[in-house]
């Protein structure tokens, strides 16, 4: 918290002392999401290139001065952060692209970029000595949120809607956490999780609310601009539920710019599954954002109620991008073509940011003179169900290496 400023509210820019355990705006209510301000002039005497380069800790917390939490000792946490970013062999050639990159946020921890949230979460709940941390997800923030508070020895309740996919339930039981498949979509469940956590006085790991989640978010972009020498790609493509994930990445490189760190902020490609395309809507409209339907194999956005719509919509429009659809079979394909051509293993919101650029090519939004950078968002493991319907099953067969001969023929 040494280089955090101040608080600042989104919505009527109210702004409140860093030491206010408040999630919201206290004159907005849930929609004065708060915005964290860091003292950029003094960061700057702590963060260049030499600082980077002679630090040892290839983990989230080597961006710690710009993460919204007391310094403490995180090696007995999870390691979560310093994933690869993988320059493409084969892809750019086939997109006609000047440069492709894939960030493979599917080798944290539990195998999600949620990490990077649960564990600012779990960090503040021992800040607050919470007992109980709890979170309404459909499911990776879920399963993020009961790993990292496993590790940590805090209790977890998560509220999940009853499409939760079963690699996702999986986990959040085998992390020891007390599972609520709520009978209803994502918009009862997230209702029900801030109903309880409002009555037992549990800490709130819910991202739209808790505006330290983002600070945690945000790491991927700082890793994304050092892993590229701070020297960034024309776009970077990234899926949509709530608005979360996109409006950190936003602030990744807001924090980066402001320090002097990168000359630009790249355009940012907001994607999102036509079958549920709130923020999409809202722009090609013209209107406020309304409530979308939920209809996507892609679980992990498929949000009809952004909770953190003045974010994500900051982030397309300040950083000069577009905002994109994709169909749930353009997300099966783009598994198929991701895991087959890179190696990459991708959930179906994991990958929706790369089919995005596949269309964002198509269209023409994206030039074969720009560079790309697409952050795959979770591991495909965690919707092995999905992920058979974009490769079909495995040849069977006899015991008979005539028979193999002749198929292979």
């Amino acid at each position: 918290m040494k280089y955090v400023k101040n608080y600042e509210c989104t919505v009527c820019h109210k702004i409140y002392d860093k030491t206010e355990l408040i999630n919201t705006c206290k004159a907005c209510g849930e929609k004065g999401i708060l915005d964290v301000n860091y003292d950029y002039e003094e960061l700057k005497k702590v963060l260049n290139k030499t600082y980077f380069k002679n630090n040892t800790d290839y983990s989230m917390w080597r961006y710690k001065h710009l993460i919204s939490v007391y310094d403490r000792d995180f090696s007995n946490l999870l390691k979560v952060g310093w994933t690869p970013l993988y320059k493409s062999n084969q892809l750019r050639k086939d997109l006609g692209l000047k440069e492709l990159y894939i960030k493979d946020e599917g080798l944290n921890p539990t195998a999600s970029l949620k990490d990077r949230a649960s564990i600012v979460a779990v960090v503040k709940a021992l800040e607050e000595n919470a007992l109980v941390i709890s979170c309404s997800s459909t499911g990776n923030a879920a399963s993020s949120l009961a790993g990292n508070a496993a590790r940590a020895g805090i209790d977890t309740v998560i509220f999940v809607p009853k499409r939760a996919p079963l690699g996702k339930l999986s986990q959040l039981l085998v992390y020891g956490a007390k599972v609520i498949s709520v009978d209803g979509d994502y918009k009862d469940t997230f209702r029900l999780s801030k109903e309880a956590i409002n009555h037992f006085g549990w800490y709130n790991r819910n991202a739209a609310i808790n505006p330290h989640l983002v600070e945690g978010k945000k790491t991927v972009a700082l890793e994304i601009a050092e892993q590229l020498d701070f020297t960034l790609t024309d776009w970077v493509s990234v899926s949509v539920g709530d608005g979360c994930t996109i409006g950190s990445v936003y602030k990744g490189f807001f924090d980066l710019f402001s320090i002097g760190l990168i000359n630009k902020i790249p355009k940012i490609l907001g994607v999102q599954s036509d079958g549920c395309s709130p923020f999409v809507t809202a722009y090609t409209t013209g209107c406020p954002l309304v409530e979308a339907e939920e209809n996507t194999i892609a679980d992990s956005i498929a949000v009809g109620i952004p909770r953190n719509p003045i974010k994500a919509q900051n982030a397309v429009s300040k950083s000069g991008g577009t905002w994109i659809t994709v169909s749930d079979k353009e997300i099966l394909k783009a598994m198929k073509i991701l895991g087959s051509k890179e190696g990459i293993f991708g959930e179906p919101a994991g990958v929706a940011g790369f089919a995005g650029v596949i269309n964002a090519v198509q269209q023409g939004i994206i030039k074969n003179t720009d560079s790309v950078t697409v952050i795959v968002t979770g591991n495909g493991l965690k919707d092995t169900t999905n992920a058979l319907k974009a490769v079909g099953s495995p040849i069977s067969m006899k015991p008979n290496l005539h028979e193999l001969i002749k198929y292979l023929k």
